[in-house]
C-alpha cells in the first residue's frame, strides 16, 4: 500500500475531465490537481516553452511528493513527455497514446481526423503513434485556436463556437474521415455541438477513460496503490485565480469544488 497521492496538471480547467475519470476508476486514491491558469492557453505557444512549463509544474508536484504524474494536458504531453519520462523519479502518464491507439481501433475505412491545439498539431505526435500502431492510416490534423477561450468563456452553446466548430469540421468531412480524435482536454465539454456537425456516422475519440485504466494498471504493476478499503480525497492548485477555478472547474470536473489554493508561478520556477 502506498498513500502518496497523485499529481494531475493541465494548463487550467481541461483536466479535470481526465481527473473526472481518474476519480470513478481509482476512488480509492488521493489526488492533487495543479493548473496553470496564469499562463494559460498553452495551445498557441512555442513547443520549448511548453517543455519548460511541463518541467516546472512536474517538478513542483514531485517535490509534493505525489507518487505517479498524469500529464491532462495535450499540448504539454505532445512537447514534454519524453523529457518528463526521463528527468523525474515519479513514473508520468499523457493522454496521447490512448487516443491514438483508441482511434485506430474505431476507425473502419483508416481515416482518423485530429482536432487539436495548434502546439499539439505543430508537435507531430498524433501521426507519429497511429503510425506506429497502423502505418496505413492517414490522419488529417486540424488546429482549433478559437476553441479553448470560447470554452474557458463559457461560450458552448452561441453562434460563434458553432461557427467555429463548423470552420473546423470541413476539411475533415471533405477528407471523409470516420472517427476523430477530440485532442483537447476541454473539447469533450462540447461534445454534443462536435457530434451534430459530424454526424452520427463519425466516431469521437476522446481517451480519459483509457487513460485513466492506464494510471490503475500503473499503480498494480509497480505495486504503488492505496487500501481499495478507503476513500479518496482531491485537492486543487491554480496559478490563477482561485474563485474563477471553482466557479468554472465545477463544469469540467462535475463534482464540487470546495478550495482551490493559490500558487505562484515563481514557486513552480524555483522547484524546477
Amino acid at each position: 500500500m502506498d498513500p502518496r497521492p497523485i499529481g494531475v496538471f493541465d494548463s487550467g480547467m481541461g483536466g479535470l475531465t481526465v481527473l473526472h475519470e481518474c476519480l470513478v476508476t481509482l476512488p480509492h486514491e488521493d489526488f492533487v490537481y495543479l493548473g496553470d491558469g496564469a499562463r494559460l492557453p498553452y495551445g498557441p505557444r512555442p513547443l520549448e516553452e511548453l517543455r519548460r512549463f511541463a518541467a516546472e509544474i512536474a517538478g513542483y508536484l514531485e517535490a509534493q511528493g505525489v507518487k505517479l504524474i498524469v500529464a491532462a494536458c495535450n499540448s504539454a504531453t505532445a512537447a514534454a513527455l519524453p523529457d518528463l519520462q526521463r528527468q523525474l523519479a515519479a513514473p508520468v502518464i499523457g493522454v496521447l497514446a490512448p487516443e491514438a491507439h483508441a482511434a485506430v481501433l474505431a476507425t473502419r475505412n483508416r481515416r482518423i481526423g485530429l482536432l487539436a491545439t495548434e502546439a499539439t498539431v505543430t508537435s507531430g505526435r498524433y501521426p507519429e503513434l497511429v503510425a506506429a500502431l497502423d502505418a496505413g492510416v492517414e490522419v488529417v490534423s486540424v488546429a482549433c485556436p478559437r476553441l479553448v477561450p470560447l470554452i474557458e468563456a463559457d461560450e458552448t452553446y452561441g453562434e460563434e463556437l458553432m461557427e467555429a466548430v463548423r470552420e473546423y469540421a470541413a476539411p475533415l468531412k471533405d477528407s471523409e474521415v470516420d472517427t476523430v480524435i477530440l485532442g483537447c482536454t476541454h473539447y469533450p465539454l462540447i461534445k454534443p455541438v462536435l457530434q451534430r456537425v459530424f454526424g452520427r456516422g463519425v466516431t469521437l475519440v476522446f481517451s480519459a477513460e483509457e487513460t485513466a485504466r492506464e494510471v490503475a494498471e500503473t499503480l498494480e504493476r509497480k505495486g504503488i496503490e492505496n487500501d481499495e478499503g478507503r476513500e479518496g480525497t482531491y485537492r486543487f492548485l491554480t496559478t490563477g485565480e482561485p474563485a474563477k477555478f471553482r466557479e468554472l472547474g465545477r463544469r469540467f470536473l462535475q463534482l464540487p469544488i470546495e478550495q482551490a489554493e493559490h500558487v505562484e508561478v515563481a514557486e513552480l520556477q524555483a522547484v524546477a
